[in-house]
């Protein structure tokens, strides 16, 4: 399993009624399966993040969301970047997971985080925790999901979570890929190395060749063969059919996230991630079109621009 090329759609804020709101969603992923994406993916989140817009904006469920682009798609995989752990319980989520592998035929990806969004668990009832619990509870998450998506039964007693032989039937495969999205060198590269089979690096593009190979390190402490350790970038895409129309799609980048973003015309973006992402290292390519991906042919023409730098 590898994301050599992913399109993750992070908006549904779009013009029209709500009831066109997951018409909008096929639109994309189709438009992404036919033009060169082998991913899909969505966000995990209940309320718009900062920087792409108001909390009160749209937000669908992940799993749902993909369980329906199932039936709405034919090849592309379906993954979250990333499930927010502490939202599900871990051996719920193997299941979730393995349903959706089910019916997409061997398509899911399981993308896991620990979370991060404090104000969503505060309204929604969740508990957040510190920082060093929510990262214990991922340990103990994969550690009770690991096995299951094998057909394992799943037996773990922990600080925060048991599993008593915990069973997941029926399931498609028992390889479902796991991939942790994030960029913490002590703890989640650390947990890619023993779990995952992916390692989705969401960072600053200056940072990128460093946490490359700390996370190579990480895989090399364990014994592991980094090669056998995938990696994909997150690229906030500001792509315009001209550089004035990307340059204007720009403005809306929050200060924070503008050493994540890369402006120009589809062209030019991939000259830029050819030379400063892939030339660090990278694998693989994420992009989302936060502010036009909906528009018809914005996608088509990313992925003509983008697929041949992640040609195998």
């Amino acid at each position: 399993m590898t994301i050599r090329l992913g399109y993750q759609i992070p908006n549904f804020t779009y013009p029209g009624p709500v009831e066109q709101t997951f018409d909008t969603v096929v639109a994309q992923a189709r438009e992404a399966e036919a033009s060169g994406f082998d991913t899909v993916l969505v966000m995990d989140h209940f309320y718009q993040l900062p920087g792409i817009g108001a909390p009160e904006n749209a937000m669908l469920e992940a799993y749902t969301t993909l369980g329906a682009l199932a039936t709405a798609t034919s090849t592309i995989q379906l993954s979250t970047l990333v499930t927010g752990n502490t939202y599900r319980n871990p051996a719920l989520l193997a299941k979730t997971v393995t349903t959706l592998d089910v019916v997409s035929h061997g398509r899911a990806v399981l993308g896991i985080g620990a979370g991060w969004f404090e104000r969503e668990h505060h309204d929604l009832g969740f508990e957040f925790g510190t920082f060093t619990e929510r990262f214990e509870r991922l340990e103990e998450a994969l550690t009770i999901i690991t096995p299951m998506l094998k057909g394992e039964p799943s037996a773990f007693e922990g600080k925060w979570y048991t599993t008593r032989g915990a069973m997941n039937n029926p399931r498609f495969r028992d390889d479902l890929p796991i991939m942790l999205g994030g960029s913490g060198e002590q703890k989640t590269f650390r947990l890619a190395a023993r779990f995952a089979q992916h390692m989705n690096i969401i960072c600053d593009v200056d940072d990128l060749a460093r946490k490359v190979a700390v996370l190579r390190q990480r895989c090399e402490e364990i014994g592991r063969d980094p090669a056998t350790l995938a990696t994909s970038y997150l690229v906030m895409g500001m792509v315009g059919e001209t550089e004035q129309e990307a340059k204007e799609l720009g403005e809306s980048i929050p200060e924070d996230r503008r050493n994540r973003a890369f402006l120009g015309t589809a062209g030019q973006v991939a000259e830029q991630l050819h030379e400063k992402v892939l030339g660090a290292g990278i694998d693989g390519l994420t992009i989302n079109l936060i502010r036009n991906g909906h528009r018809p042919g914005v996608v088509s023409a990313v992925g003509a621009a983008l697929k041949p730098l992640v040609a195998a």
